[in-house]
């Protein structure tokens, strides 16, 4: 069953047809830091930490947990992470928005809260659900292109995860 939330003045452009899973996580992002995609000339996109993180946990089947923010290995996730949250802040600042907290420092913080959190696309993916890359990575990468910043990390990250929503089909 899909539930809908009617508008908001905070982002108009959501309306019929956004699942409240959607809209709840873009409330979340909005509490934790700046939300990057409010600033964007009316496009809505989580800022560069949950995209990065909601990503990696859909594609590597983790929680939000130490391996986030590891760095000691050149294997380690925490390079990718970084590197997914670097491309992001360079989208931003090409956009003119300046982040209040650097993503990098938030998500080590929440690494070491201990909690390992379930982001919402690793649940999405668990349960063979369609998740919100489209509305998170896929708007990022959108922006990116508009404003001609490279992402090529994002943009791997977006074909993986349609691929393996592609799967289910």
């Amino acid at each position: 069953m899909s539930l809908f939330h009617p508008p908001s003045p905070l982002a108009p452009e959501l309306g019929r047809g956004t699942s409240l899973r959607a809209w709840t996580l873009i409330v979340a992002a909005v509490a934790v830091a700046a939300v990057i995609g409010l600033a964007l000339a009316g496009r809505l996109s989580p800022e560069p930490a949950a995209a990065a993180v909601l990503a990696v946990a859909a594609v590597t089947g983790l929680r939000h947990d130490p391996h986030f923010a590891a760095l000691d290995e050149p294997s380690d996730l925490g390079f990718l992470v970084r590197n997914l949250m670097d491309e992001g802040k360079a989208v931003a600042a090409a956009a003119g928005v300046t982040l209040d907290e650097d993503p990098w420092e938030m998500n080590v913080l929440a690494t070491q809260r201990g909690h390992r959190h379930a982001p919402s696309m690793l649940e999405d993916v668990q349960a063979g659900r369609p998740t919100e890359v489209d509305m998170i990575t896929g708007s990022l990468v959108r922006e990116a292109h508009r404003l001609g910043v490279p992402v090529p990390l994002h943009e791997a990250m977006y074909s993986l995860i349609k691929g393996r929503e592609a799967s289910w089909e």
